[in-house]
């Protein structure tokens, strides 16, 4: 049994991950059960317009734990750095892409917006990130699915809304115009474009019967990018960004923390340097070839990132933002 939101998105993703089991099992019976979360009632959500992370999760891990569901399908950008005792992850299938979309009807990119203009998004992240672009720009809360959010793109209520690449493509299709945001003006949020397959811990047999879905150099991004939020210490209430992946043969990884007026982005970009670690993504291309050292080495990366960041003025800022309420 598959835990999923009720959102057109989640059921797309769950429906996907069941289909691969069944195409590697067909002897297997699995059904996908709606569990409304918290994230789903917008007249309950908290206040703040800005990180409701986990709320979308929730109601999901306790059907978990309690044994109504046996595993979750999320999008790993709304898992909380720290899952609840006796959960876990047991697979990551391969990336979508990790990258921020454009959606507008009045520009083809944030540079031809007009002065002034408003953009929608519930993402501290990319409020910050937008600002420090462009100073002008009015950045508007906007919530809801998918569609919700592209219509306030085409109905004019916002200029532009921002929103991950990944839920354009997996809901609409590769048919959609999706115009994806360069890295170098928006690097992603921690685990985007990533399923993360949640199951007990000590559910040995489906967590055997679900790693040949892990897509290994997506596997070592999600724990290098998790370990980063983790250490970064304050979860999706941090204006923070990180993007891991294999590049010519080599893990890197680049990460930031950033104002929440745009004033100020403090950005690295590391690389492993344990000979072992530097395989190729050819290399990486089976689950067998997927080690423990090697999801270490990820994991250490990621903490070095934060290390960093906060050394070099990201405590600060991200002090700043939860005194400011965000």
């Amino acid at each position: 049994m598959i835990g999923a939101r009720g959102s057109p998105l989640s059921l797309a993703q769950s429906s996907q991950v069941r289909e691969i089991l069944l195409s590697l099992h067909p002897e297997l019976e699995i059904e996908i059960k709606v569990i409304k979360t918290g994230g789903d009632d917008l007249t309950k959500l908290p206040s703040g317009p800005w990180g409701v992370k986990g709320l979308f999760v929730k109601e999901i891990e306790e059907a978990l734990l309690d044994g109504s569901i046996d595993m979750a399908v999320h999008s790993a950008k709304d898992l909380p750095a720290e899952l609840p005792e006796g959960l876990g992850l047991a697979a990551a299938p391969e990336r979508s892409s990790p990258f921020d979309a454009f959606v507008s009807k009045k520009a083809d990119t944030i540079n031809n917006l007009p002065r002034g203009a408003r953009v929608g998004t519930s993402s501290l992240r990319r409020r910050a990130q937008l600002l420090a672009l462009r100073p002008d720009l009015i950045i508007e809360a906007v919530r809801g699915n998918v569609d919700t959010r592209i219509g306030k793109a085409e109905s004019g209520d916002c200029h532009a809304v921002i929103l991950a690449a990944a839920g354009l493509l997996r809901l609409k299709g590769s048919d959609y115009p999706v115009k994806e945001i360069s890295p170098s003006l928006m690097l992603p949020a921690p685990g985007q474009g990533i399923l993360g397959l949640e199951i007990r811990k000590d559910d040995s047999s489906l967590e055997e019967l679900l790693f040949p879905l892990n897509h290994p150099p997506t596997r070592l991004a999600l724990a290098a990018e998790r370990a980063f939020m983790r250490r970064l210490g304050a979860g999706c209430r941090a204006p923070a960004a990180a993007w891991a992946r294999v590049e010519d043969g080599v893990f890197v990884m680049e990460a930031e923390a950033a104002e929440p007026d745009g004033s100020r982005v403090v950005r690295l970009k590391e690389s492993l340097a344990d000979p072992e670690t530097k395989k190729s993504a050819e290399s990486l291309g089976s689950p067998e070839n997927l080690g423990v050292s090697d999801l270490r080495s990820a994991s250490a990366l990621g903490e070095s990132l934060a290390d960093g960041i906060l050394a070099r003025g990201g405590k600060e800022i991200i002090q700043r933002a939860l005194e400011a309420g965000f």
